[in-house]
């Protein structure tokens, strides 16, 4: 069975002797076909190495595994939360060849002057600093010769993979297959440049405006949309450095000496709060690297390609469990974990209850300004994933997002308190979903429902009453799981009935013999099928068990 796996390619072969050498005992037995144990995962520190000798996308696969609490433990996430990609970058003569063939005009035309150098390189692509023949300095992103054959490569692999896990029951308790295929959806669309382009200027026109913070201190880089390809993004340079490595002046300002850090951060936080509550649209991958303070004091967003969605009921039910987060409110978790579930079936609610209950009393001593929400939410992620309830995949970019934000603003600003930084967005959120950001046309949308449900009572009143005095009212009522007794019951009638048959043989029998008549023959039969009938009853029922004591 797992002969095409190990012996089509030298990719497959190579995957083998890693999994050797980095000691995942469990598969080595099952790929060189010997007797294995039960299914079981690396250790973390063995899964992470595995990843890493495996090359840029497996690198991929771990950071996307890392932002999913709901599948993994804890000591799982903390392991692949540190994965980078650590790429050497492409020689220029190389990165040359993909220029030139995706530029509508010579390269000479179209920039005026090429840092070769790359200032940034990832696994699938790498960074340039170019000027163009406008005079603009731009920034290109040139995705890396052939990596669109060795991702198609390792996807077919991870596919396989996936398809020989899923057949185990760890497989099936975590839907390998599903997170394989979110897994190469996520690794295709990072292919497509358009895409990220398009959501840099999503992103952009979103944070245009806003009235938690003064959007001209946020940049979004601008996308030339003239020199852009699905293998080539060009936008506006930005000079600046990346934040946790800024030197970050306070100002004198009336008097008193304001942190530009303490404003940096709020920028970041309500800039973040608004793309996550409000707009349903989110920079899912703010890490330290993606995170620049400018020259000129403002902070920007780079490299938009990882980009989480949350519809309105979602982001309402998230809005409410920060809140029963910060006022440890274990019932109020249950609730709303189980309005978010894809799949609850089969779920102990006392369980459950019982194990919010015990994660969130950790904290009743705690202050609330030092609690750690992003922290606290892989929690809650986790007691889910124990309890068998399958959550939305874009949770996990929701909750990674939350904790590289808020692990950024604690190390660049120590000092900061967050509690000081949700509450007065928490207010209006909740205005918000309260009244829209329109109150004038929810008021008059409301009105509208009330009009219609003011005209159509009457109506529906009226033939509810027609119907019962007309004797036509049925009521259709399903009761669960009472097919049991429904077949006990069954069984208990045909049982008695057989019982009467039984007794009523017996006594037409004892009748006709009583009375001495020609027809003794037929007491006879009588007598003998009540007999059979009777031992036949005796031994259905000694054989359901249904005599033993309880």
């Amino acid at each position: 069975m797992f002969s095409g796996l190990t012996q089509t390619s030298s990719r497959q072969r190579e995957i083998l002797e890693v999994v050797f050498r980095n000691g995942w005992d469990y598969a080595r037995r099952l790929l060189t076909g010997s007797k294995a144990d039960a299914p079981n995962l690396p250790t973390p520190a063995v899964l992470r190495n595995i990843l890493i000798d495996l090359g840029p996308v497996f690198v991929k696969l771990g950071q996307l595994l890392s932002t999913r609490p709901d599948v993994l433990p804890a000591d799982y996430i903390n392991a692949l939360s540190t994965l980078q990609s650590d790429v050497p970058p492409v020689p220029w003569s190389e990165i040359e060849v993909v220029l030139r063939r995706e530029l509508r005009e010579p390269l000479e035309v179209t920039f005026t002057k090429i840092d070769q150098q790359a200032v940034a390189a990832g696994s699938i692509a790498q960074v340039h600093r170019v000027t163009l023949a406008d005079g603009r300095e731009a920034a290109i992103k040139v995705q890396r010769p052939g990596i669109d054959l060795i991702i198609d490569q390792d996807i077919a692999l991870i596919r396989s993979l996936a398809d020989l896990a899923s057949r185990s029951s760890l497989g099936q308790d975590y839907d390998i297959k599903a997170l394989a295929e979110e897994f190469t959806t996520a690794l295709r669309d990072e292919l497509d440049f358009f895409k990220e382009a398009s959501y840099t200027d999503q992103l952009r026109r979103n944070m245009a405006n806003s009235s938690w913070f003064d959007p001209t201190q946020l940049v979004i880089p601008e996308i030339y949309w003239d020199l852009t390809t699905e293998n080539l993004l060009v936008m506006k340079w930005l000079d600046g450095v990346p934040l946790l490595t800024a030197k970050v002046p306070d100002e004198p300002q009336n008097g008193n000496t304001v942190s530009n850090r303490r404003t940096t951060t709020t920028i970041l936080f309500r800039a973040f709060f608004q793309q996550i509550y409000i707009d349903g649209f989110f920079h899912a991958d703010p890490h330290p690297g993606n995170l620049f303070y400018l020259d000129d004091g403002r902070v920007a967003l780079l490299d938009c390609g990882m980009i989480g969605r949350l519809d309105p009921n979602t982001q309402r039910i998230l809005t409410e469990m920060l809140l029963a987060i910060v006022d440890l409110d274990s019932q109020r978790c249950v609730q709303l974990t189980l309005q978010l579930a894809e799949s609850s079936r089969g779920v102990n609610l006392a369980r459950l209850e019982n194990d919010y209950d015990r994660l969130l009393r950790k904290y009743y001593n705690r202050n609330i300004a030092e609690l750690n929400f992003s922290q606290v939410f892989y929690e809650v992620l986790q007691v889910a994933r124990v309890n068998k309830i399958k959550l939305p995949s874009n949770l996990g970019l929701y909750a990674k997002a939350l904790a590289n934000l808020e692990g950024v603003a604690r190390t660049f600003d120590p000092e900061i308190n967050l509690l000081d930084q949700i509450k007065p967005l928490m207010t209006d959120l909740f205005r918000r979903q309260l009244i829209g950001d329109e109150p004038l046309q929810t008021l008059l949308r409301t009105a509208l429902d009330l009009k219609s449900l003011s005209l159509q009572s009457p109506r529906q009143v009226e033939q509810l009453l027609d119907r019962v005095t007309s004797e036509t009212l049925k009521w259709n009522l399903t009761l669960k799981d009472l097919d049991g007794l429904r077949l006990t019951m069954d069984d208990s009638a045909n049982r008695l009935s057989f019982s009467i048959l039984v007794g009523s043989l017996i006594m037409g029998a004892a009748t006709i013999s009583a009375e001495g008549s020609s027809l003794s023959w037929i007491s006879n039969v009588l007598f003998g099928a009540a007999s059979f009938l009777g031992l036949w009853l005796a031994v259905n029922i000694l054989r359901s068990g249904r005599l033993r004591q309880r």
